[in-house]
């Protein structure tokens, strides 16, 4: 061999070393049983578990089997059924947790776990890191060039997009229950059927019945349907997917088709699961025969959406659960039997609802002795769930601002004020004459409606400036559904 040879042959005979010392981790790894998370923490609470090394590098954990019963039958990520002896290995995907969340998550680490992260491997890291930057700069180069001739980067960008967005959390991890959801008995009933299917399925097949696909939640905003959607995903201890319908569409298209395909891939591994689409209105919005182009991508992930509820290939064991507060625009492709089968309305709680909702969210918080929940919950008519909340949020922090050690009714008669109107605006200067008109002007409306007898009664005047009023008039409004003649003649002449 000639000199000369011999200098061509060498780089390329250390290229190819290099990506054999690249690629030998990675088969050592191929050969061993990969399984879930959700697999992993329930082997490492049982006697069967041994070493475990830990490869953040690589984002991977290996645990030797240590069995003295015969082999263990274990479900990998593909969802088949595989046996593994005693010293077996197997693997699972942890990605960048550290030791602290996998603790945090219920996996019990052994005392003798092992972390493969030596001085050596950082070396040997370091000299391929150096052997690879030269290749790395010119790739680098050539394809900053490719880019800048090209003029358009849209699709390289767009084939980055593909990827769902949607998030995961695990059975393991801290989750809203049916106590923690008050004021939503009914919706609450309909959504037991698909807690009871997702923890034992067979009882439904062996009567014949079909757990419906699709359940949409529908309801004014702050009425509860994420919170509820969360509460099943916890009652039923399943992998949730969480998504927004706004994070499918972006500018390029055929984007979001290609994330609602990973989306329901990523679902069919973690069977049976729930898939939650918030705002499912972003892109579930009735389509129409107008000028071609302008929806073009928000319709083809519409259209992907429907063939994966309800086409060609079933998804067993996927559950998508769908929330909006606009049912009126959706398409009706979308609200067919065989999609979204059932559709669960949430409406503003009435008394008892609102109180229940009280209860919950004052379990944390030292409440006073003249504190009546059920006259707070006649106060609120019309709050819906996140009212409430906001409301004894705010009581709280009144209570801190005045140091006090409980929240009294005081503050919560203040907080009802301050959802209702905003706060004080203790800075405005008001002149004698306008104060004097303002309270000219609520006692007007509090006469009508102590005079008339359809008319609620009275509940509060107020001349102190809260937002943009100078003071208002509070009812105290039942709970009514029907409104006779004489009831809407008064409560107009009091409006007005």
């Amino acid at each position: 061999m000639t000199g000369l040879s011999l200098k061509r042959t060498l780089p390329l005979l250390g290229v190819a070393l290099m990506f054999l010392l690249l690629l030998m981790p990675l088969s050592a790894l191929a050969g061993e049983v990969e399984i879930r998370l959700s697999e992993a923490i329930g082997l490492s609470k049982s006697d069967n578990l041994g070493k475990v090394v830990l490869d953040p590098g690589r984002g991977y954990m290996t645990m030797t089997i240590a069995t003295q019963t015969g082999p263990l039958s274990l479900v990998d990520v593909d969802g088949r059924t595989v046996e593994v002896r005693h010293g077996a290995e197997v693997r699972t995907n942890i990605g960048n947790m550290s030791i602290a969340e996998l603790e945090q998550v219920g996996f019990v680490l052994p005392a003798d776990f092992d972390v493969r992260a030596t001085e050596e491997d950082a070396n040997g890291f370091g000299s391929i890191l150096f052997l690879l930057l030269p290749l790395m700069l010119i790739l680098g180069l050539f394809f900053f060039l490719m880019r800048a001739g090209r003029g358009s980067a849209g699709q390289s960008q767009a084939s980055n997009f593909a990827k769902s967005k949607a998030r995961l959390a695990t059975p393991d991890m801290p989750r809203v229950s049916f106590t923690d959801v008050a004021g939503a008995e009914e919706a609450k009933e309909d959504l037991e059927e698909v807690v009871q299917f997702l923890k034992d399925r067979r009882r439904f097949q062996a009567m014949g019945a079909i757990v419906p696909k699709g359940v949409l939640l529908t309801g004014p905003p702050g009425t509860g349907k994420t919170l509820l959607a969360r509460a099943v995903a916890g009652e039923a201890g399943v992998p949730f997917f969480s998504i927004s319908g706004s994070e499918f569409v972006e500018m390029f298209v055929g984007v979001g088709a290609a994330r609602v395909r990973d989306l329901f891939e990523q679902a069919k591994k973690q069977t049976p699961c729930i898939v939650f689409m918030d705002e499912i209105d972003a892109v579930g919005r009735q389509r129409t025969g107008g000028m071609p182009g302008g929806h073009e991508e928000r319709e083809q992930t519409l259209n992907q959406i429907l063939t994966e509820m309800d086409g060609f290939e079933a998804n067993l064991g996927v559950i998508v659960l769908a929330a909006t507060n606009r049912p009126d625009i959706l398409d009706p492709a979308l609200m067919r039997p065989g999609r979204f089968d059932r559709r669960v309305a949430l409406d503003p709680p009435d008394t008892n609802g609102r109180k229940a909702i009280l209860q919950v969210h004052s379990r944390n918080k030292p409440l006073g002795p003249d504190v009546e929940l059920e006259y707070l919950a006649k106060e609120t008519h019309g709050f819906t769930g996140a009212d409430l909340a906001n409301l004894m949020n705010e009581a709280a922090i009144l209570a801190v601002r005045r140091k006090k050690m409980t929240i009294d009714m005081k503050e919560l008669e203040e907080s009802v004020d301050r959802v209702i109107a905003g706060p004080e605006r203790k800075s405005l200067k008001v002149n004698p004459m306008d104060r004097e008109t303002t309270a000219y002007h609520e006692a007007g409306h509090a006469l009508v409606a102590h005079l008339l007898p359809q008319a609620d009664p009275v509940l509060k005047i107020s001349i102190v400036a809260r937002g943009s009023m100078g003071g208002y008039t509070r009812l105290l409004t039942e709970d009514r559904y029907f409104m006779t003649y004489s009831k809407l003649r008064d409560t107009l002449a009091t409006l007005v």
